[in-house]
């Protein structure tokens, strides 16, 4: 099962502007390094006239870094923008700062300075999140015991995903690992052993 970590919730821009450079960055969660290379190609397509287009990637599976420059002095850019995203230890992203020169030079530490700040901003406003597996059950019981499942689940930090109100009430919900037992534990005795939570598989979600 796969273990916990931090990635970004959700698509985000900013704008940032310093001696007339105009620093514009795009964040975004992505699954795959082709879904990564997708979202750069369409940035790049969207700002074609931009001075430079410089990216930051990191894909969980495979543990695959990537960062381009695009032009800037080696080390001012791409790194620094990587380095934003492994300071922070998220992945599973990309960040994109386009660039406009305003016809000030910022000199290598400038454009340290502003890459890693501009990605920063991005990252911030896309929000971390922290996303761990859960276990989906399913319980079916009588209607006499649907609050007391329904608070127990809850009061455990589960999420209920769907209820189903027939014959008798089923809940299908999610539970973290480690409340596992307590919640099997708990429901025995809330249901004098008459409930017996059935395992459905797992999924990847906040936690």
């Amino acid at each position: 099962m796969s273990e916990a970590y931090k990635t970004l919730k959700e698509y985000a821009e900013t704008e940032y502007i310093i001696k007339k450079s105009k620093f514009l960055s795009y964040s975004k969660p992505v699954k795959t390094e082709e879904e990564a290379q997708e979202f750069i190609a369409s940035i790049k397509q969207k700002h074609w006239d931009a001075t430079h287009n410089v990216y930051a990637y990191c894909i969980k599976e495979g543990n695959i870094k990537r960062f381009s420059d695009d032009g800037e002095p080696q080390g001012t850019a791409g790194m620094p923008t990587l380095n934003v995203l492994i300071k922070e230890d998220i992945t599973d992203c990309v960040v994109v700062v386009t660039r406009y020169f305003g016809g000030i030079l910022l000199g290598g530490g400038g454009l340290v300075r502003a890459y890693s700040h501009s990605a920063k901003l991005g990252v911030d406003e896309s929000k971390i999140i922290t996303l761990m597996p859960w276990t989906v059950y399913k319980v079916s019981a009588d209607y006499t015991f649907y609050n007391k499942l329904d608070s127990l689940v809850r009061d455990l930090g589960g999420v209920i995903e769907n209820s189903d109100f027939s014959e008798n009430v089923t809940l299908e919900f999610r539970l973290k690992k480690e409340m596992e037992n307590k919640f099997f534990k708990e429901c025995a005795d809330l249901t004098n052993g008459k409930v017996t939570p059935e395992e459905c598989g797992t999924v990847i979600a906040e936690g």
